[in-house]
Formats: C-alpha cells, sequence, structure tokens
C-alpha cells in the first residue's frame, strides 16, 4: 500500500443511530466542530523502584460535537432521547376590561394560578374573585380600566418538551463521523470515525446574551465498549472519492 500524507480542514457530519436497533436518530450536519479522542492510563511493575513491565489500562474514549445552530431534538440526547408534547408555560398579559364586573384571559390557566393586578401594581396587590374557564370575574374591575395578568397554561399542542431529571436517563447512541481528507495530489479522501456505544454525558451550559458570538453548545458522549469489545474505529475509504 502506497501512504500518501493527507490532511484535515472539514468537520464531520454526524450519522446518530439508536445503539440498540440501529434506527436513525438524527443526522447532525449542522456542527462546527467534532472531536474524537481516547486515552489509557498504565500500571507499573517496579524492579528496585524502577518502572519495569507495564500494563494497560481499558480505553477511555469520548466523542463531542460542538454548534451554534441546531435543531431543538439535540438536547433530548442528554435525556432520555424522547420529545414530550405537553408543557406548562407562564403567561403575562395586559388586558382592557371590555365591561364592568370580568376579564377574560388568552388561554385557559390551570387552577389556582391566575393573579389579577391593576396596570401599575403587578406583583403588589392581587384583585379578589374567580375563574371559570378563561374568565375573571370580580366586583371590582370596570370598563376601560387596564388589568395585568399573571398564570400559568397546560399547553398540549404546538409544543415540544425535553425534560431533565433524575428519572430520565441518557440511551446509548452509535454513532459515525464522516469527514473528507485531502491528500498531496489535491483528492479528497472520504474518512469515517465510528463510536460504536456512544452514552451522553449529563453536562449543559447554556448562555443567553444579547451581544457577542451566538450561545455555543457541546455535547460530549462516552465511548463505551459494546458487547463485541468494539470502542472507536477510524476508517479511510481508499477506493472511493468524493
Amino acid at each position: 500500500m502506497n501512504d500518501i500524507n493527507m490532511a484535515n480542514r472539514q468537520c464531520c457530519d454526524l450519522d446518530i443511530r439508536d445503539y440498540k436497533t440501529k434506527a436513525p436518530w438524527m443526522f447532525a450536519d449542522f456542527c462546527n466542530t467534532t472531536t474524537m479522542g481516547f486515552s489509557s492510563e498504565s500500571t507499573y511493575a517496579n524492579k528496585k523502584g524502577q518502572k519495569c513491565i507495564k500494563f494497560d489500562n481499558p480505553l477511555d474514549g469520548t466523542i463531542a460535537m460542538t454548534f451554534q445552530v441546531h435543531p431543538f431534538k439535540v438536547y433530548a440526547m442528554l435525556s432520555d432521547g424522547e420529545i414530550e408534547t405537553s408543557a406548562v408555560i407562564a403567561r403575562k398579559e395586559t388586558i382592557t376590561a371590555a365591561a364592568d364586573g370580568s376579564i377574560t384571559v388568552s388561554n385557559t390557566p390551570v387552577a389556582g394560578t391566575l393573579y389579577v393586578y391593576a396596570e401599575d401594581d403587578f406583583g403588589g396587590t392581587a384583585i379578589e374573585g374567580t375563574l371559570s374557564g378563561s374568565t375573571f370575574t370580580a366586583d371590582s374591575i370596570k370598563t376601560d380600566s387596564v388589568y395585568t395578568v399573571a398564570y400559568l397554561e397546560e399547553k398540549t399542542s404546538g409544543v415540544q418538551k425535553v425534560s431533565f431529571n433524575n428519572k430520565k436517563i441518557p440511551k446509548n447512541f452509535y454513532i459515525q463521523m464522516s469527514t473528507l481528507d485531502k491528500n498531496e495530489n489535491g483528492e479528497l479522501v472520504p474518512v469515517k470515525i465510528t463510536a460504536y456505544k456512544a452514552s451522553p454525558q449529563r453536562n449543559l451550559e447554556l448562555s443567553f446574551s444579547s451581544d457577542g458570538d451566538p450561545a455555543e453548545i457541546t455535547i460530549t458522549c462516552d465511548a463505551l465498549v459494546d458487547d463485541d469489545g468494539n470502542v472507536l474505529d477510524m476508517i479511510e475509504l481508499t477506493g472511493e472519492s468524493n
């Protein structure tokens, strides 16, 4: 085999599949940086205090993706991989009373969560009254007066939710990273890196800012050993071109 020198300057795309079934879960072609690495610490037997025989510990590998643009589903990697379709939404509205005695909010509040205030007293003294559906009734409500209301809504359509809690355990994934090396002849050679059993680390840090660079997110997976002893592979497709 005639080895030709290669170089790389292209982020990987990730084909992410369910570990157990190998069914496609997501194709991630939006990353800015993708990384793979492994390490193995060594243990030594000493002779007269000097290292004499080395024993290699099992591989400890990771695979990671860093991005700014992404679908919402990517957060589910850090939960149980599922997207829920109901959520509780905090609402705040400013309403002008159309008649004496009642106002109507835009959605149906969760029982016990509606609070009504005079427009300039939000979070102050709540107006006492009763709620039926989305209509709040109180003797002190006056036509053309403005009120600020706060409540929680149980939303069951047009919503996606990923839950992070100690009941939801991240699922394992089979991930193959694909990139292109460029050799000294100017040819592009496909390279693939496979993590046979990738388990997402439950680490997430989000920072929302009004200036500077867009928010950047990194998801890191531990590369575990699968049932056949595989951890990570690097594959060069010398018979294919791009």
